[in-house]
C-alpha cells in the first residue's frame, strides 16, 4: 500500500495474505477475511490489481484468476473503485521497459519508495502495480489502458 500526493510517493506497508491448506472454498474465504482486514486497518481509497496472465501450467492460471477474483471482490464489497494493469504496463511504468526482469521491479520500487532494503519479490510486484496506478493517477487520470510509453514517446 502507498499513499500519492501528486507526484510524491510514500509507503504505507506491504505483506502477504497466506490461503493455506484445506478445499478451495476454504482457501478463498481466507483471502477475502484476509483483505477485509487490511481494508479496514488501513482505509485505502482504490485498489489496482494486476491482470492475470496465461502461464504454462493451466491450473496456476486458474487458480491466480479465483484469489485474484476474491481480492476484487473484498475491494468492491467496501466500495472501493479497482483498476486493472497488465505486467507490461506495470513494469513500464516502473521500470521504464515492459520486459523488466523481476530483480529490476525490485530495484525501482526500493528506489520509487526509498525503502530502507529491497522488498520481497512478491511484495515489490504489489507496490509497482500501486506504482503504476499513481503514475496513471498524476498523469491526469488518463486511461493507462491506452498508453504505452515506445522509445521515448508517448503511443
Amino acid at each position: 500500500m502507498i499513499e500519492s500526493a501528486g507526484r510524491k510517493l510514500h509507503y504505507v506497508t506491504s505483506g502477504c495474505v497466506k490461503s493455506g491448506e484445506g478445499d478451495l472454498a476454504q482457501r478463498l474465504k481466507t483471502i477475502l477475511e484476509g483483505l477485509n482486514q487490511v481494508i479496514a486497518a488501513h482505509g485505502p481509497l482504490e485498489v489496482a490489481v494486476e491482470k492475470v496472465f496465461v502461464n504454462v501450467n493451466p491450473q496456476s492460471t486458474l487458480a491466480l484468476g479465483q484469489a485474484r477474483g476474491t481480492a476484487i471482490c473484498a475491494a468492491v464489497l467496501a466500495g472501493l473503485p479497482v483498476s486493472e494493469y497488465s505486467a507490461l504496463q506495470v513494469k513500464q511504468s516502473v521500470v521504464g521497459n515492459g520486459h523488466a526482469r523481476k530483480d529490476q521491479v525490485q530495484h525501482m520500487v526500493r528506489r520509487l519508495l526509498a525503502l530502507p532494503g529491497e522488498p520481497s519479490p512478491d511484495a515489490a510486484d504489489a507496490l509497482a502495480c500501486a506504482i503504476c496506478h499513481a503514475h496513471g493517477r498524476s498523469l491526469g487520470n488518463m486511461d493507462t489502458r491506452v498508453f504505452r510509453l515506445k522509445r521515448g514517446r508517448l503511443v
